[in-house]
């Protein structure tokens, strides 16, 4: 067993794949590192573009195509779905062909998808055109993520993370802000131009500026039979599978939030769209915060293991509190208490988030993509399943949208404790 902190890379056989040791990644990738960094940025930053854009409009479109906020609240789920599913796909295509070809062509796709939902006239076909940018968009995400792997390796891995979630992180501050100014203009119509000419830009990126970083001898040969063979003994994997599902039910408790925000804050609680997207935008920074803490101080100084824990016990703190707030126990506890509530939430992500990526990616070298594919599909799954529940009970409670954060958090810590199993570990867990 390598000494904590040390990189396994070039050393052992891959623990899943039984595949030969990694080549060192590209020397001209890892000397681009700023540019690699912000092109990964943009990437990773599609997600929330797509979606906390378009949050400060979700009122606007109940009204414009006379649907009920349950049924609108599905264009979120639809576009989560698609992310999901997509990234299944794509992942291992970028194990096989390598990451760029994947990743331009679902950017393109994304692109002309995004200007269909600018014109949908019914609430029908803007969910089933959510649904192809989100497959489209899956590219992006997985593609980023499997990038970062073939570049980096353990403590300098987990740091990397920390480091795209200060430029993604700006996403969700800005776009929430940039769609509460677009609704002063124009109709949520707007919020999808911009987004169709943020897809062009990032293709135009992608091409221009990032290098292949899959070299041919490290790509696998086979077919759709070989990708789920390698899913499988990704899955086989105890502990990867219980970082995998601890990161996905904490995006579900995230994603309890994004969905349900919009008509917790300015349906029940009264507040403006540009309140809304300026409370948004706080969260955003506390997440953007916490994330930097972790890779800048926590990382090398603290396991991993102990920042994630930690991470999803204060989630899960910040979920009970919010359930007894919005259930009336305390009376009319008004907007501050419960934005303070979301707020802490909302930025213990910053040590849930990168943590999880990390320690589940180091286990899989050899099969990035995969291990990528699934990392992302568990998170977007369980966040489209979140989604509806928010709403189950009407537009005057905040109730179901604490009770469904609480029990992915709460499900989220069980994963972490029962299949990681950390106190079994301690040599492996990274601190420097």
């Amino acid at each position: 067993m390598p000494e904590r902190g040390q990189s396994t890379r070039g050393k052992t056989p891959d623990r899943i794949t039984g595949a030969p040791p990694a080549t060192a990644p590209p020397a001209a990738a890892r000397r681009a590192g700023l540019l690699v960094t912000l092109v990964l940025g943009g990437l990773t930053a599609l997600p929330p573009l797509s979606m906390d854009m378009y949050l400060p409009a979700l009122p606007e479109v109940t009204g414009s195509l006379s649907a009920p906020a349950a049924t609108v609240q599905l264009t979120l789920t639809a576009c989560l779905v698609g992310m999901a599913l997509g990234q299944l796909v794509v992942g291992p295509m970028s194990d096989k062909w390598g990451r760029r070809r994947p990743l331009l062509s679902g950017m393109l796709v994304y692109a002309a998808a995004t200007a269909v939902c600018a014109f949908a006239p019914t609430v029908e076909l803007l969910i089933a055109f959510r649904l192809l940018q989100g497959l489209a968009g899956a590219a992006g995400i997985v593609i980023a993520r499997a990038v970062v792997r073939d570049l980096y390796d353990g403590v300098e891995m987990a740091r990397f993370f920390s480091t795209l979630m200060l430029i993604s992180g700006v996403a969700p501050i800005v776009a929430p802000l940039i769609g509460g100014q677009i609704l002063r203009i124009t109709d949520w119509r707007g919020v999808f131009y911009v987004l169709t000419v943020v897809g062009l830009l990032l293709t135009l990126v992608v091409w221009k500026w990032l290098a292949e970083t899959l070299p041919p001898e490290r790509r696998h040969s086979g077919g759709t039979g070989e990708a789920l063979r390698t899913m499988r003994g990704l899955l086989a994997d105890r502990v990867f599978t219980g970082y995998m599902l601890s990161g996905g039910l904490a995006f579900a408790a995230l994603f309890a939030y994004i969905s349900a925000s919009p008509f917790v804050v300015q349906e029940i609680y009264g507040a403006s769209p540009q309140t809304f997207s300026l409370l948004f935008g706080i969260n955003s920074v506390g997440l953007t915060i916490v994330g930097q803490i972790n890779g800048k101080l926590l990382v090398g100084r603290v396991s991993l293991d102990k920042a994630l824990g930690f991470g999803l016990t204060v989630i899960a703190l910040a979920a009970t509190a919010l359930l007894l707030m919005t259930s009336g126990l305390f009376g009319d506890v008004g907007l501050v208490p419960i934005a303070v509530g979301l707020f802490v939430l909302m930025s213990a992500m910053g040590l849930a988030t990168p943590n999880t990526n990390a320690m589940a990616l180091m286990r899989t070298p050899h099969a990035a993509g995969t291990a990528s594919a699934l990392l992302g599909t568990s998170s977007f799954l369980v966040g489209a399943i979140a989604s509806p529940l928010v709403g189950i009970a009407g537009e005057a409670t905040a109730v179901p949208m604490a009770v469904v954060q609480l029990a992915c958090a709460l499900l989220a810590l069980g994963c972490f404790l029962g299949l990681c199993r950390p106190w079994e570990r301690r040599g492996e867990a990274l601190t420097g």
